[in-house]
């Protein structure tokens, strides 16, 4: 049986969408990928070395100096607008695996405070603002307070330093905001923060008041756990349920373990690359015994780049991601077998904030047994991705709440 990887390259994004500069038209001129290859060269004296993402056909989607211009090998390659608003990693992955989150619920914590408030002492915390200011303090610790990551209204956070509360406390906490929350996402994060959390809370954008999580060190000081509470949704209409239904393995890794549905998957968290690319590996090793199936892994420290606008770091992820991808490449050699390497929103380092950047993303498709390249149209919603990847897999497509798939509807490349 045929295997089917998906590696999202988390805010890897290939040039900002029309409407990108809706919220902060500076974000017009956003180019993940065009940017992180221009300072990478500057800083480095050398461009950044990507020749499995320059043979997967990069060069074709965006083309850049630093980029092969060429490739012999079979793939199919394009871009995909996010089919959803704003740019969000939840709504990014559920939108690909099938979902319609074309209406995403978009609001401030500070329009919620009494209910969310309310919530959370029927539950038995000590609730009070901070400051005056529209977020809570929950139990001393717990700081509830909108994500400034993301564009502003879409996700909020409970969020607290490990050194003061149990993570599992944490994640209770953001049970209970969840249950009344109208918003994508509420993530439960803990960490190691280089002093009190509420040093590190700022405005941010539209209103929204929150913790400035990448100035806290949360990032960079070790131990962080995160855990994504999304909204719900019918997960029977998404690929990875229709796939396991159908008897194939799923496995999910990094991110995508913490934010897909799926009873029947395979977890392997991980936030390290080196992790990530270990268990994606493993995970079409072991599915070389005749099983096949789905793999889908995200890679998030490309996007944890972005937030910490830190170009450089940018650029090293990528070429380790691309070590991977080399790697993967030789284990794809059966008629059937599919890698897709696409990404879920940009991230722009070098745009002067640190949110992300609504942008289009690559739709990079190496298929071993297709005669030649496919230049495919730009796809309306990143759930076509997940529509191609179960038609590769011989699944229903139908099946998919939305989405169709992409192969067939290109042209040959001149």
């Amino acid at each position: 049986m045929s295997t089917t990887v998906i590696v999202v390259i988390d805010g890897f994004g290939v040039g900002a969408m029309p409407d990108a500069g809706a919220l902060r038209p500076g974000d017009l001129t956003a180019d993940t990928c065009g940017h992180v290859l221009d300072h990478c060269r500057a800083s480095l004296g050398r461009p950044l070395r990507l020749p499995a993402l320059g043979a997967l056909g990069l060069g074709l989607v965006h083309p850049h100096p630093d980029l092969a211009r060429r490739t012999s090998r079979p793939v199919a390659v394009g871009r995909a607008a996010l089919g959803y608003p704003g740019a969000d990693t939840f709504a990014g992955h559920q939108t690909m695996m099938g979902a319609d989150f074309s209406r995403v619920t978009v609001a401030p914590l500070g329009g919620h405070l009494d209910e969310v408030s309310g919530a959370l002492k029927s539950a038995g915390h000590l609730v009070e603002p901070l400051r005056g200011q529209p977020l809570l303090l929950v139990d001393g610790a717990v700081l509830v307070h909108d994500n400034l990551e993301a564009d502003p209204g879409i996700n909020w956070n409970a969020s607290a330093r490990l050194d003061d509360i149990p993570f599992d406390r944490i994640v209770s906490i953001a049970r209970t905001v969840r249950a009344v929350a109208p918003v994508a996402r509420v993530i439960a994060v803990g960490g190691h923060a280089d002093g009190a959390l509420a040093t590190y809370v700022r405005d941010g954008d539209g209103g929204t008041v929150g913790l400035d999580t990448p100035a806290t060190g949360f990032y960079r000081n070790g131990g962080l756990q995160v855990r994504h509470l999304g909204v719900e949704l019918d997960h029977t209409g998404q690929l990875p349920d229709i796939a396991a239904r159908a008897g194939l393995p799923v496995t999910l890794v990094g991110k995508a373990a913490d934010i897909l549905a799926c009873e029947a998957a395979v977890r392997r968290p991980a936030v390290a690359t080196a992790e990530v690319l270990e268990h994606t590996l493993a995970a079409v090793q072991g599915g070389r015994g005749g099983q096949g199936g789905l793999v889908i892994a995200n890679v998030q420290e490309s996007d944890l780049a972005g937030h910490q606008q830190d170009t450089g770091r940018y650029g090293s992820v990528l070429e380790q991601v691309d070590v991977g991808l080399t790697e993967l490449m030789g284990l794809f050699t059966a008629p059937g077998d599919r890698l897709v390497v696409t990404a879920d929103h940009g991230n722009d380092p070098t745009i002067g904030h640190a949110y992300h950047t609504r942008e289009y993303v690559p739709v990079l498709i190496h298929r071993p047994d297709a005669a030649g390249i496919e230049l495919l149209p730009d796809a309306a919603t990143l759930a076509d991705v997940g529509a191609t990847a179960a038609a590769a897999l011989g699944l229903d497509v139908a099946a998919l709440t939305t989405g169709a798939t992409l192969l067939g509807r290109g042209r040959g490349a001149p």
